[in-house]
């Protein structure tokens, strides 16, 4: 990818990224408001700064429970999407389950979860977080098997290729598109998933506990940069995803396009 690609697909984003920030900090200084209401981005950059060794540490152990859950999560969800597009009678039975899963709200969870397996104990976090997963994932790998060309799977049939083979030479390939959309969108809620839960009690060196201690006591700058921290995380994770679908499926229409 040449520069000038390059900087014609990123260029919208770094615009408006530096558009807000200036607007923010003059907003501050114009209309004098106060740092505990709203800091300016100065004052949580020279924060996040001085307190970045600290931060890290926080945001690492954050970030584990997000990892966690994020397999944990994925691999059910798959798991489960693998039944329900072989069999339909599994597909109707846990269909409902798995809505009803989703529809339950996380802050009416996590205390439920919290209370189940311990407050300060991480596997609390991991299980909320792949509560919230479950389903995206659930639900792309079914379509992923499921839309499968009639034709191709026709042609399968024709060869007298058995359900196994049908599975591994045309169903999962065909799958992985979607599977990598549900990781992509996996990896958002991951993150938000593990800090909302700590909002509810958890270590002391977690990320939400840290935000919600900093917050009661008006240090909203450190609360701040906690913030920076987890969306630096969530961007970080979404690359990732990104990078390793980039790699297993560049045969793929939207990247030959590019």
């Amino acid at each position: 990818m040449n520069f000038r690609r390059f900087w014609s697909d990123y260029a919208p984003a770094v615009i408006l990224f530096v558009a807000v920030i200036a607007i923010w900090e003059g907003a501050v200084i114009l209309f004098a408001i106060e740092r505990f209401i709203l800091p300016a981005p100065s004052a949580i950059w020279s924060n996040f700064v001085e307190n970045f060794d600290r931060l890290v540490g926080i945001g690492w152990f954050t970030t584990k429970e997000a990892l966690g859950g994020f397999f944990i999560g994925c691999t059910l969800g798959i798991g489960t999407a693998l039944a329900t597009a072989r069999w339909l009678t599994v597909r109707e039975a846990l269909m409902p389950f798995a809505i009803a899963a989703n529809s339950v709200p996380i802050l009416a969870f996590a205390p439920i979860v919290n209370n189940w397996f311990g407050v300060d104990n991480p596997v609390s976090k991991m299980v909320i977080v792949a509560v919230i997963i479950f389903f995206p994932m659930m639900i792309n790998t079914v379509r992923g098997l499921t839309l499968v060309d009639p034709a191709a799977l026709e042609l399968m049939r024709s060869y007298a290729a058995s359900e196994f083979e049908i599975l591994f030479k045309l169903r999962i390939p065909n799958a992985l598109p979607y599977v990598f959309s549900g990781f992509k969108v996996a990896a958002s809620l991951s993150m938000i998933g593990a800090v909302v839960s700590e909002f509810f009690g958890g270590n002391r060196q977690a990320l939400g506990v840290f935000i919600t201690q900093e917050a009661a006591l008006f240090r909203f700058e450190n609360s701040w940069s906690a913030i920076i921290i987890a969306c630096f995380v969530g961007i970080t994770f979404y690359l990732v995803i990104l990078g390793i679908e980039r790699i297993s499926i560049p045969w793929h229409v939207s990247f030959r396009e590019k």
